[in-house]
């Protein structure tokens, strides 16, 4: 029997978790469950001392037997599995090329975790450029390191205590090159003492000042320490391992797991937890307890790596600006050694306190305002030419630009004209702000500005990014935002709904003329209703896959549609639409797509194409690269699909089958042109969509409201009537509806067929035949009937539905091939 599987959703993405109740470390008992929790938890922790660099992973997938290695195995490469979403970075080796996964965010740690990773290790360098897709295609460029580390291995017959007093001795040394060292239990024998680089000493200058390190200490105590690679060399000693300084050598990454027979973890401590008599190594509870009560020990470790990383995003600002001629900031990279200095100092350049923000107001060839955010020692930017949002339900474009120094937020003044951005620039609000989400696709932040100007308050805005490559992104102010402040909350294994990989559509609720023309234009906007085949799209990379209503893959029946992916201006997307056939008039022809509808031979469905070819009218997207946008209103839902796909072709352009994907306009104006409209296009209807509703899958909502322009039900077939005029054929179908509690007999329906159509219908019922009505049937409908198992639906227009539940002068429409009459539900 297959293992239990779950689904989680994490950082927006969809990882599927197996065998939970494995247990992974014998010896404790823990399972796989566990430990999967606890690096959900340690996550924010952990990240910052494994981002952009590259990760080696230690895999156990039976477990952590008794001998600790045994069925473990080391894996570099990403392999060909890998979620597209995990970013990576490329090495060239001396015969292949191999993608390293990248462990930015929780989502990648807990996919690797899944696969029984327990132990990520990472050198001492990070990646400047890297890729998501496609794997491996170049080398990514490395930085220098921005941190050193001694490796203080016990040789036999040394406890930790003695590892403990030659880190001690390691420190002072540091020290006094100016190194503030942070001590680390592995978690395994030993111990690692790391200090922060500031990035201009290449991996090969790092080495051999450690090893320089390594040979004083045990030239001043050779009885404890020795730096000889030599193992036999090593008892009653704790060697000091300076070699994974070396741009190809890797160390246990702080915070992982370790595949010991416990599930130890590799913790950093305090310099005063050193000297304590009971030091000892730590279990994940443990680790997750103590950074609860007391934070990150090695958190300064990161920060000083952030301001060399600070350096390096700043160089695209430097480069497109002269300080000699223009008044802006303008920075100069820090130069080796300034940083220790400027540290001492105290001097980071930054305000202390809360992340600040700032929107200017930006009047160069164009007015735009350029929206700000602190992250990570720089002003992340973007630039809003339409403004900052003042509506929830109308999302302003956001393009990203160069990061912009702190200083920056203070800026106001001309640039003069021939500079780069020249125009006048003014600052519109600022103030302080609480990040709730920062990814690399979704910013959401609470911003406390001016209260009288500016955003008016207190905020919440939403960036979110629709296209990968060129960047593209927009911003979406969120509704009934308050005036408070919002505290952050320590998150630990969050568990969201995931978007379904069979997606079943939102439904709209059938209501009257009458009904639509009382509501207001202003908080509804009016589409047409289709008369064709609904249908999700789903895009990922080249490949398409197109479900019907109920689910049912039909993407061979309809092979021309395929062309969506080359339409749509997005990596991965779900599109929600209909697909059509045209007829004579140019309207969309339900007839005439029932030459399609069912196919799935090449030869039939190539035949077919020449006289019916099929289009696709999207109207909504629930995600697009990889971000769920089903919660978004459908204004931002609807701005993000006319910006993937481009609006609906002018006539002049829409050439027959020249169109095949493409979003047709919502009606300007209110229900009742829309419903004139409808009637004189020859059109089946009018939807109406409430302007702030999200999406809500398998829902039929009235957040969308139908009127059809004339009545129309779809209907399971239970039998046949003989023809006497032709033998071969019937002279009328008998049908059924959906009721409460099952089907009822609905009357029977004689036209709307040709001769073929009879033929063909007769000789695909008889198939299914069957003794008695697979439902109450009065008296009068059995005489000289056929029935059948009630496999097939239809769809048929009719005038009136009796009191007893006839359809009085029902005309048949067509075949529903996409519908399932076992999953046949009442259509309100």
């Amino acid at each position: 029997m297959a293992a239990a599987q779950h689904t989680v959703r994490i950082d927006g993405r969809s990882i599927r978790l197996s065998n939970l109740d494995k247990v992974l470390y014998p010896a404790s008992g823990t399972t796989k469950g566990e430990v999967l929790g606890y690096v959900s938890a340690i996550a924010e922790t952990m990240i910052p001392h494994c981002r952009d660099r590259a990760a080696t992973r230690k895999r156990w997938p039976d477990g952590v037997g008794e001998n600790g290695d045994a069925g473990s195995f080391f894996q570099k490469d990403i392999g060909e599995d890998a979620p597209s979403w995990v970013a990576t970075g490329s090495i060239d080796h001396r015969d292949h090329r191999n993608a390293y996964p990248l462990v930015n965010d929780e989502s990648t740690l807990v996919w690797l975790t899944q696969l029984a990773a327990l132990e990520i290790h990472v050198p001492q360098w990070r990646f400047t450029s890297t890729s998501s897709s496609p794997r491996g295609k170049g080398p990514s460029t490395r930085s220098d390191p921005d941190r050193m580390v001694l490796d203080l291995d016990p040789g036999p017959g040394v406890d930790l205590r003695q590892c403990a007093r030659v880190a001690v001795l390691a420190r002072d040394i540091l020290a006094g090159m100016g190194l503030d060292a942070v001590p680390v239990t592995s978690g395994s024998k030993g111990i690692h003492v790391y200090a922060p680089l500031d990035g201009t000493q290449t991996s090969e200058d790092v080495s051999a000042v450690a090893r320089e390190l390594a040979r004083a200490l045990e030239k001043d105590h050779p009885d404890e320490i020795i730096s000889s690679m030599k193992r036999d060399l090593r008892r009653g000693k704790v060697f000091v391992d300076w070699s994974q300084n070396n741009a190809n050598k890797t160390t246990i990454a702080p915070y992982s797991l370790r595949g010991r027979a416990r599930p130890m973890v590799a913790a950093p401590r305090t310099w005063r937890e050193l000297a304590s008599p009971h030091l000892r190594h730590l279990d994940f509870r443990e680790v997750l307890d103590r950074v609860e009560r007391r934070g990150d020990p090695l958190a300064d470790l990161t920060r000083s790596s952030s301001s060399v990383r600070t350096s390096e995003r700043l160089e695209l600002y430097r480069s497109k600006r002269d300080a000699k001629r223009t008044p802006e900031p303008v920075p100069e990279a820090v130069r080796r050694g300034e940083r220790q200095e400027r540290a001492a100092r105290g001097d980071t350049g930054d305000d202390a306190g809360a992340s600040v923000f700032v929107i200017q107001r930006h009047e160069a060839r164009r007015l735009h305002f350029d929206f700000r955010l602190e992250h990570d020692g720089v002003l992340v930017s973007w630039a809003l030419p339409k403004g900052v949002p003042t509506d929830p339900k109308q999302n302003h474009l956001a393009v990203p630009t160069e990061d912009h120094p702190m200083e920056y937020r203070h800026f106001e003044g001309t640039i003069p004209k021939g500079e780069y951005g020249a125009g006048t620039v003014r600052i519109w609000d600022s103030g302080t702000f609480v990040l709730e989400k920062w990814r690399d696709d979704e910013v959401i932040a609470t911003l406390t500005g001016t209260a009288a100007t500016g955003i008016g308050g207190t905020r919440t805005y939403v960036l979110f990014r629709t296209q990968l490559d060129p960047p593209q992104w927009m911003i979406h102010l969120k509704a009934d935002t308050g005036s408070a402040t919002p505290r952050p909350t320590r998150r630990r294994a969050p568990v969201s709904a995931p978007l379904p990989t069979a997606v079943h559509p939102m439904l709209a609720t059938r209501s009257s003329a009458a009904e639509l023309d009382r509501l207001d234009a202003d908080d509804w906007s009016f589409e047409m209703k289709w008369d064709g085949m609904r249908a999700i799209v789903t895009i990922d990379g080249g490949d398409v896959t197109i479900t019907s209503r109920s689910g049912r893959d039909v993407t061979e029946s309809y092979p021309e549609l395929l062309a969506v992916a080359d339409t749509v201006g997005a990596d991965s997307a779900v599109i929600d639409g209909e697909i059509v056939a045209l007829g004579t008039s140019g309207a969309p022809s339900f007839s005439k797509l029932q030459e399609r509808m069912g196919l799935t031979g090449a030869r039939e469905i190539a035949r077919a194409r020449r006289s019916a070819p099929t289009r696709y009218l999207a109207f909504d997207v629930l995600a697009i690269n990889g971000t769920n946008c089903r919660a978004l209103p459908y204004e931002a839902r609807r701005e993000l699909l006319i910006d993937a796909l481009g609006p609906e072709p002018d006539a002049a352009e829409d050439q027959a089958d020249a169109v095949v994907v493409s979003v047709p306009p919502a009606f300007d104006g209110d229900a009742g042109a829309a419903l004139r409209a409808s009637e004189q296009f020859g059109l089946e209807g009018v939807i109406a969509k409430r302007r702030s509703s999200p999406y809500r899958t398998a829902t039929r909502s009235q957040d969308w409201l139908k009127v059809p322009l004339f009545e129309t039900a779809e209907v399971v077939v239970i039998g046949w009537r003989e023809s006497e005029a032709d033998p071969t054929g019937f002279a009328s179908l008998l049908i059924a509806v959906p009721e409460a509690g099952g089907l009822q007999y609905a009357g029977r329906v004689a036209s709307g067929f040709t001769a073929a159509e009879r033929r063909r219908a007769r000789r695909r019922l008889e198939t299914s035949e069957r003794r008695d009505p697979a439902i109450d049937v009065p008296g009068d409908a059995r005489r000289e009937a056929h029935w059948v198992a009630p496999e097939s639906v239809g769809e048929v227009t009719y005038r009136e539905r009796t009191p007893e539940g006839r359809l009085r002068h029902a005309v048949w429409r067509g075949w529903r091939h996409d519908r399932d009459a076992s999953e046949f539900v009442a259509d309100p």
